[in-house]
């Protein structure tokens, strides 16, 4: 029997064999047990032996995606790198046992002749998306009919343990200043943009002024706005602003591709609201990006050390409509990008009072607010204060319903990284949460 080195193709996959097999080579392996799968299809085995050196981190095997010549038996060495054990089965029934920390085993998956999947078996490591797929290339199609690789490529997922690499800007979360004077003028433009909106995944987003949220809008009560929105798409789309107390023929009307519209009001009520698409299916323009925040403070509002602003929304890969409707997001996000903020995390120093406008612009979903490590001695909820700092109380979360809005305030006493998420832990899952790093003053 011989052995193959990869070539071609999978050239990529080659460099990573060659620099993690190099460490392989000299490592005493653990012992783990690793079950000899039997072949995969009635793929004619070439006698040739592939070997793929994968790596365990932070929940995923790297490559997630082996490639491999019809007929040859893979043989894979699976170095565990992750601070917790893993394991891989195939459904072929090849499988290692767990491999600790640091630790090493080879799996022998047998001659290759079609698709196998892979996963870990600890409780929902697999659902969370610690998966691997085998596809094979050359050949001939098998006894089983198993379809081809490209047949067979899975579809895009959003991996929000993904690094999102060096280049990536995460959305400034700041907090704008109010403005000076009473008068605010404010260009929307509706734009459709292709946008990245977690790790690798990009997808045309309906816009205004090009960003998912839109622009945060601020002011003080008694302020007037006038917005001039124009529909630079190719739908027609609209706004409404949930800080506008008028009726809404004129303003939130619908408006073709290339017209423009004046939409004046004047804010009389503090808070933070939702404006969005008006246009019908709402919940199509929604799900599409078309959503942004006003904040209107409320009197006396006094300074904070920091002040950021996080809008929880949904991520409908492809602008599914079904998906919308049976609300089966892909991934739930704060401005616009799932877990941006635990790649670039937000930052304040020990002692700060830290203020977080929240905004959950759904459109399904609600969202109950936390930040793991700190007590909130201020809540601020749909226009009035819950909790105030002089209260002997305290909070834990902010609950907020879907177009509903408020901000907390906290005091971080030491340095370290206090997470945030929603506590729907489902979302805090799909992307919903990031970290606030605060250092020493």
């Amino acid at each position: 029997m011989t052995e193959r080195p990869l070539g071609g193709v999978a050239t990529g996959i080659a460099l990573v064999v060659l620099a993690v097999l190099t460490g392989v080579g000299a490592q005493h392996l653990t012992g783990v047990t690793a079950d000899t799968a039997a072949t995969t299809t009635s793929a004619i085995p070439t006698g040739h032996t592939t070997t793929i050196a994968v790596t365990i981190d932070d929940m995923r095997y790297r490559p997630a995606q082996l490639t491999v010549p019809a007929g040859d038996r893979l043989v894979i060495a699976l170095t565990n790198h992750d601070r917790r054990r893993h394991d891989l089965a195939l459904d072929t029934g090849a499988k290692t046992g767990m491999i600790g920390p640091g630790k090493t085993a080879r799996l022998d998956a047998g001659v290759m002749g079609g698709p196998v999947a892979g996963w870990c078996t600890l409780p929902g490591h697999r659902q969370a998306g610690m998966t691997l797929t085998i596809v094979t290339t050359g050949g001939h199609e098998t006894a089983h009919g198993a379809p081809s690789a490209s047949a067979t490529a899975p579809a895009p997922m959003v991996d929000t343990m993904a690094d999102p690499g060096p280049g990536f800007r995460a959305r400034d979360a700041a907090a704008p200043a109010v403005p000076a004077g009473r008068l605010h003028r404010v260009a929307l433009h509706v734009r459709e943009v292709q946008l990245e909106v977690a790790p690798g995944v990009r997808q045309k987003m309906w816009t205004y002024n090009g960003t998912v949220p839109g622009p945060v809008l601020r002011g003080k009560v008694g302020d007037t706005f006038e917005v001039t929105l124009t529909n630079d798409g190719t739908v027609d789309h609209g706004v409404d602003f949930h800080a506008s107390a008028l009726a809404p023929d004129e303003p939130m009307r619908p408006i073709e591709p290339g017209q423009s519209l004046t939409y004046r009001f004047t804010a009389t009520k503090a808070g933070i609201w939702m404006y969005h698409c008006s246009t019908m299916p709402m919940l199509l323009h929604l799900g599409n990006g078309m959503y942004g925040a006003v904040i209107i403070d409320p009197p006396g509002l006094a300074p904070a050390d920091r002040e950021y602003v996080l809008v929880q929304s949904e991520l409908y890969l492809g602008g599914d409509l079904a998906a919308m409707r049976a609300d089966r997001p892909d991934a739930v996000m704060f401005n616009g990008y799932a877990a941006q903020y635990t790649h670039r995390p937000l930052s304040a120093r020990a002692g700060d009072r830290v203020r977080i406008w929240i905004l959950d612009a759904g459109p399904n979903r609600g969202t109950s607010f936390h930040v793991v490590g700190a007590q909130f001695d201020t809540v601020y909820a749909e226009g009035r204060y819950q909790l105030r700092p002089a209260d002997p109380g305290g909070a834990q979360v902010l609950p907020l319903a879907p177009a509903a809005g408020g901000f907390v305030e906290t005091v971080l006493p030491q340095a370290g990284h206090y997470p945030f998420v929603s506590h729907v832990m489902a979302d805090a899952d799909r992307g919903a949460r990031g970290t606030i790093e605060v250092t020493n003053r």
